[in-house]
């Protein structure tokens, strides 16, 4: 019970002073609006096809935009040297974050699951996916963020630039803009490395439409790659912290 006690105050510690940021608000929010927007206007593609890659790609950055920034921030204000003396270790300090990523990254989806589903025309045919994929997803993602700031740096912009050389390319083979089953063959084989193509994936079957992998494998691939990106968080992080103090 102390352990999460720990674990739930650097969540409140993360909300209350990182949400405001400028890299969150900009990279968790407006850009990928703004990326959306840019693809979807002016194009003969039905609205509902459209609301499993505005889903997908709402989850993934805003569950991924807090989380790089923590440490940096902390190593730069010398506040990561309190935290590590309280004593906190690093697996709660990580789990904190996750969490406050998370709890980020399912408020601000509900918006565009929101307008999906009323302005775009998307039908429900599976609540219990899509909130599995949701769920799921946003964790994953969240975890995905903590392993973008492992370089022991203090400069928040240089991890937002690394974190976007991989996020970007990601969105494009994910099956946000087009299904992955109406890609070339080498799009369809790179989808599948990426988190993002089962999160789509999983969305897509959740409101009724056509997919290509079954939700069940999808949402498996999500909870392996959220191992993968925990695992290997906590090993590099434990082997950076001393650069930061």
């Amino acid at each position: 019970m102390f352990f999460w006690r720990k674990c739930w105050a650097v969540t409140k510690k993360d909300i209350w002073v990182y949400y405001r940021k400028g890299p969150v608000l900009i990279f968790g929010v407006l850009f990928p609006v703004f990326l959306f927007l840019a693809f979807a206007v002016g194009r003969d593609i039905p609205s509902g096809q459209l609301a499993p890659g505005l889903i997908g790609m709402a989850l993934f950055f805003t569950a991924s935009a807090t989380t790089p920034t923590v440490f940096p921030f902390e190593t730069r204000t010398g506040t990561l040297e309190r935290l590590l003396v309280a004593p906190l270790d690093m697996k709660t300090l990580l789990l904190g974050d996750v969490a406050a990523a998370f709890l980020f990254g399912i408020l601000l989806s509900s918006v565009p699951i929101f307008i999906s589903l009323v302005f775009l025309g998307a039908s429900l045919a599976s609540p219990i996916v899509l909130f599995a994929a949701v769920i799921t997803s946003a964790l994953c993602f969240a975890v995905l963020g903590t392993l973008f700031s492992t370089p022991p740096i203090d400069d928040p912009a240089s991890i937002m630039t690394l974190a976007n050389l991989v996020r970007l390319p990601l969105i494009f083979f994910s099956g946000v803009f087009l299904p992955i089953r109406e890609m070339p063959e080498w799009g369809m084989i790179l989808s599948f490395a990426s988190p993002l193509t089962y999160t789509t994936e999983s969305i897509r079957f959740a409101l009724g439409q056509e997919t290509l992998i079954h939700p069940g494998v999808a949402l498996g691939m999500i909870g392996v790659f959220l191992l993968l990106f925990w695992t290997g968080s906590l090993l590099l992080h434990k082997r950076t912290i001393t650069k930061r103090i």
